[in-house]
């Protein structure tokens, strides 16, 4: 999967600059910072990417590093002014008790071993300390159009693995975290026009409607 993300780092971030990269963007940071009770303190961005939300992390005042496969993808996170190693989620290059907070979004879709990758967060998290993933949901309209599309096209979600509120709850529980809670917003397919309605049915049905959301992403606290 590195291979695939170096081949497309140059131009991963134009997306966030349509209309619609904008609004999925800003709900899902909506989502995400709601959802977090952690507000300082050392943070790991886990799959950081282009570090969109390592920069986020850096603006409200944590001390983070990004951590990645693709090296390319990196290339362009250090050139925001971030810091941002290569490194194998499986194998995380920190000693034990090292963050406060670990956060990973859109990362988990395109690994093999979850809870390998869950056990090493678990490791790496002081006592108290908070994990949040966020990953796509394969039962949502948006994805099964992009599964569909992935079929003619080669894009990331031909290779992703996707995941239910209920899997990922059950991924942290079983790996010992406590307080566990899931929510999810995007709830209309890529094409839809009407971003404003969108974006209030995203506040609004945040948690009684994941199971129908396009982003979904849950949290726990390190017992």
């Amino acid at each position: 999967m590195a291979e695939y993300f170096d081949k497309i780092a140059s131009r991963y971030d134009d997306w966030y600059k349509t209309k619609t990269g904008q609004y999925v963007d800003r709900v899902e940071k909506w989502l995400v910072f709601s959802m977090l009770k952690t507000k300082s303190g050392r943070a790991l961005d886990l799959g950081c990417g282009t570090g969109n939300y390592t920069l986020e992390l850096k603006k409200r005042g944590f001390d983070v590093i990004g951590l990645d496969a693709s090296e390319e993808m990196l290339k362009i996170a250090r050139m925001k002014g971030l810091n941002c190693i290569k490194g194998d989620a499986y194998n995380l290059p920190f000693p034990d008790e090292s963050f406060d907070l670990v956060l990973s979004v859109t990362m988990f879709e395109f690994i093999h071993e979850p809870e390998k990758v869950i056990a090493e967060i678990h490791r790496v998290l002081k006592p108290g300390g908070e994990v949040l993933i966020g990953t796509m949901n394969g039962r949502s309209l948006w994805f099964i159009f992009k599964r569909l599309k992935s079929i003619f096209v080669e894009t990331a979600y031909r290779y992703a693995r996707f995941y239910t509120p209920e899997e990922l709850e059950t991924l942290l529980k079983n790996a010992g975290f406590r307080d566990v809670e899931s929510a999810g917003v995007i709830f209309f397919p890529s094409f839809w026009p009407f971003l404003g309605l969108a974006e209030r049915v995203d506040r609004k049905c945040h948690k009684r409607c994941k199971e129908l959301a396009a982003f979904i992403a849950v949290r726990g606290v390190k017992g």
